[in-house]
């Protein structure tokens, strides 16, 4: 009887620390995976908010360029990619272009 009684409280305690690693280990998953996309992709879109003609960016598919002009009623940008070539693509697949920006040390 007594050994029912230690093996109902054994299975109790493993089940409160496996709730207790469950919690840890999506704290840890927060802090170090999901909160830095969140901050990632909050500068992506302050960078889409303030395009300026003249930026240099970089499309979604890899496309380099200079922004020509902004249309904000239909969401898009006119992007120059070689003399007189200029395409029309969504604001949201525009970024910034990391090899025209200084890098830090």
């Amino acid at each position: 009887m007594t050994n029912i009684v230690l093996a109902a409280q054994a299975a109790q305690g493993s089940g409160m620390s496996m709730i207790i690693m469950m919690v840890a280990i999506f704290a840890i998953m927060w802090f170090f995976m999901i909160k830095p996309q969140q901050k990632k992709q909050k500068e992506i879109q302050k960078f889409q908010n303030e395009l300026t003609e003249g930026t240099e960016v970089v499309t979604g598919g890899g496309i380099h360029g200079t922004v020509k002009s902004i249309d904000l009623a239909k969401n898009t940008v006119d992007v120059k990619i070689a003399r007189d070539v200029v395409v029309t693509v969504e604001k949201t697949s525009v970024f910034k272009d990391m090899a025209s920006t200084p890098q830090q040390k």
